[in-house]
């Protein structure tokens, strides 16, 4: 009974040094990966409350429809970004809501002109912005 114990102990203690080691080899913890990690803090904080998530997409069969024609004529587009092509598209009643970044100002009117396009003008909220 008393190697059982033992050996139960080795295994524990063996165990937690592989997690410290394991933790001491994530690059997301110290070094040149930590000081060029993404603060977004600002954007967190902003995105509480009453804005809208890709999580909020309305499952009505007439605003997917709308979300999906938006998005096949911004991916028709090969002249946008790989950025642009990856923009958030909201539907909720009707109401479309584009956010995220792109790489110009240019390719923000555009894909904003696209979902107004199919939309309406009155219809369309676009939260998009020009990464820096």
């Amino acid at each position: 009974m008393k190697t059982l114990h033992v050996a139960l102990l080795a295994v524990a203690i063996g165990g937690a040094s592989a997690m410290v080691a394991l933790a001491e080899g994530d690059p997301t913890t110290k070094g040149e990966a930590r000081e060029s990690a993404p603060d977004n803090s600002g954007r967190n904080v902003r995105d509480r409350g009453d804005t809208l998530t890709s999580g909020d997409q309305s499952e009505a069969e007439s605003d997917r429809t709308l979300t999906q024609k938006i998005r096949q004529a911004v991916m028709a587009d090969k002249s946008l970004s790989m950025t642009a092509h990856n923009v958030k598209i909201i539907t909720v009643d009707g109401r479309v809501t584009l956010r995220g970044p792109v790489k110009s100002e240019d390719e923000r009117k555009n894909v904003a002109a696209k979902a107004e396009q199919i939309a309406g003008a009155d219809k369309v909220q676009n939260h998009l912005e020009v990464a820096k």
